[in-house]
């Protein structure tokens, strides 16, 4: 009976040998970890793409709501243009220099080296 005592204190295996036995090293586990590493850095569908693409499609999508307020503003200075004379009058004066007849155009330009030194 002693004899039988030493040898099962000799052979049982330890607890993480036991474990990785029966799950780490299984065909199963070891093929559902390596389709997992290919799916998330290898595969041109993988994770890290996805990721990226996720934050370019996040950029345009700022992009795209900065673009539609610039032409909501720019609609309604055109149409503000439109509709009035007086406005469409200063705007093409203070913009393209145009004058009434009779009327002279003094235009002032500043020395930016003048500025710069202050």
């Amino acid at each position: 009976m002693a004899e039988k005592e030493l040898i099962k204190e000799i052979k049982p295996k330890s607890e993480i040998v036991k474990f990785l036995q029966n799950y780490v090293l299984n065909k199963y586990v070891i093929a559902i970890c390596l389709f997992l590493v290919w799916m998330i850095f290898f595969d041109k569908t993988s994770f890290l793409v996805i990721n990226e693409l996720n934050g370019e499609i996040s950029k345009y999508e700022d992009q795209l709501q900065y673009y539609k307020s610039e032409y909501e503003k720019n609609d309604k200075f055109y149409k503000k243009l439109m509709n009035n004379k007086s406005e469409k009058e200063k705007y093409a004066r203070e913009n393209y220099f145009m004058k009434k007849p009779n009327e002279e155009i003094f235009i002032l330009v500043v020395d930016s080296t003048k500025i710069a030194k202050k």
